[in-house]
């Protein structure tokens, strides 16, 4: 059975368990007993299970009225909560944190979008738009503001058809799904660039929250989410203007204002019901939260009450400061700690900006790691990961670290040496081979001289006396051992 109609029994269940309550209570008001399509929904969603939930000593993750949901740390990738994480669903207008994160890769902001005729008439009238006109002109901008801000429907379009040079919305799906691709999306496949009703547009939270570790690295775009309004003076090209105000209600000033939020992007169809991602950031951790088949306002309720979750149970753990010894595949190769010469410099390090996030229910000592030399970047030697109970927390470079300054036994003013744990002696890993091989190939050279010494000294032997009294000595013994046999005369 698959999940989608898994997820359908559960639903009707739900409606049935709703329907039983009512016809046991038949004296209420029939006001009081007839719920609401969105309260059986949430219902429903409720009670799915909460994968993350199962992770043993895992800090238990709130119920959400979310179909799907996840909350992901951005620069790990670590995944702190997850409820049906890679189901597809219809993304809505969260559909345009990607279109928008394209045309601010692609373009340069004061670029000029003129409105076709496509742009402005394929936009359903009772849609998200700011009413351009065939003929209009906005700034790339501009353009972004309106989409997200208002999330403009016919402004998605426009931006399109100037990134592709064509009014086919293929081809632009064809770039959207690419980039996705390469953010890591694993069941997306978009085919416009607003998210409008199609059955061959969706997405899933996981991959949203993908999407979302870019667009919310993106300093201008996360700004421009949380702006109260788009206010565009009045040109040539745009007679009236535009002034239009933000509705999402978790940005500074809203019903559900969120003092941490860093961007968000909403987005809502009949199909997809009530979406949003979005960021926050609290004590350096910062978050990604995606909700998805959501009710609103119950979309808001649910994102901060994932964000407190994540701030209040994880914690991010600098490796460098915290790994007191690694060694690679047994090999004694690499080793933890100052060597034994001193003044050597570290030939690698673990990389100081890298962390981990963990939860605070877990120890460090109870972290698995692996190590790949398959390193991406040149001037890394290899990536440690690490995890708990198969649950990623991150990765860390070892780094080539040649010309490093750290400090040795000789640097020190006192001339002691780092003392024991502490953390100048924790990150760096030191394999100076230069110095080894030269102080061995000095002992090996030392070592051979002293026994080709002692091997002249045993096989040459130098008499005790000397001199003329020895000479004369030596003189009367051959004489008389030549009076001792004469041959024959001739």
């Amino acid at each position: 059975m698959s999940a989608k109609i898994f997820h359908k029994y559960i639903r009707l269940f739900a409606a049935v368990l709703c329907a039983g309550s009512l016809a046991l209570s038949p004296a209420l008001p029939v006001e009081a007993q007839a719920p609401t399509a969105a309260e059986l929904a949430l219902a429903a969603n409720r009670a799915l299970p909460v994968q993350s939930n199962e992770v043993p000593n895992w800090p238990a993750g709130p119920v959400v009225g979310a179909e799907s949901a996840i909350l992901m740390e951005l620069q790990t990738g670590t995944i702190l909560y997850s409820k049906n994480i890679h189901q597809r669903e219809y993304p809505a207008s969260t559909t345009k944190i990607l279109t928008t994160l394209i045309a601010a890769e692609q373009c340069q902001m004061d670029e000029i979008v003129t409105f076709s005729h496509d742009a402005v008439f394929d936009t359903p009238w009772d849609s998200s738009h700011i009413a351009m006109d065939v003929g209009q002109e906005l700034t790339m901008e501009q353009c972004l503001n309106a989409i997200l801000i208002r999330s403009a429907n016919e402004v998605c379009y426009a931006v399109a058809e100037h990134i592709t040079g064509t009014t086919d919305w293929q081809v632009f799906s064809d770039i959207m799904n690419a980039r996705a691709g390469e953010l890591g999306c694993l069941n997306t496949h978009f085919v416009n660039p607003n998210g409008l009703p199609d059955e061959d547009h969706y997405t899933t939270a996981y991959d949203l929250a993908m999407i979302g570790r870019a667009f919310f690295a993106n300093e201008m775009l996360c700004k421009i989410t949380l702006s109260p309004r788009i206010d565009f003076p009045a040109t040539d090209k745009l007679p009236q203007g535009k002034l239009e105000n933000n509705h999402m209600e978790i940005i500074p000033g809203g019903t559900y204002a969120y003092e941490y939020i860093v961007g968000c992007k909403t987005g809502y169809t009949d199909d997809a019901r009530s979406c949003l991602v979005s960021c926050a950031e609290k004590n350096g951790l910062k978050l990604i939260c995606v909700v998805m088949r959501d009710e609103a306002p119950n979309h808001y309720e649910d994102t901060i009450s994932l964000f407190e979750y994540g701030f209040s149970n994880f914690e991010r753990v600098n490796v460098a400061q915290t790994e007191t010894k690694y060694n690679i595949d047994n090999t004694g190769l690499f080793y933890s700690g100052n060597d034994i010469f001193g003044s050597s410099r570290p030939f690698l390090s673990l990389n100081r900006e890298d962390f981990i996030v963990l939860p605070r229910t877990v120890s460090f000592g109870e972290v698995s790691s692996s190590i790949s030399y398959e390193a991406a970047d040149e001037n890394q030697a290899a990536v440690i990961s690490y995890s708990y109970q198969e649950v990623p927390l991150g990765t860390v470079r070892v780094d080539f670290n040649a010309d490093s300054q750290e400090p040795s036994i000789f640097d020190r003013e006192d001339g002691s040496a780092p003392e024991q744990g502490s953390q100048e002696d924790k990150p760096v890993i030191f394999v100076n081979l230069a110095f080894l091989l030269t102080a061995g190939a000095v002992l090996a050279a030392l070592l051979l001289l002293w026994l080709i010494a002692r091997l002249i000294l045993r096989n040459y032997h130098i008499s005790p006396r000397s001199g003329r009294r020895g000479w004369r000595k030596r003189s009367r013994r051959r004489k008389r051992g030549s009076r001792k046999y004469r041959g024959p005369d001739f």
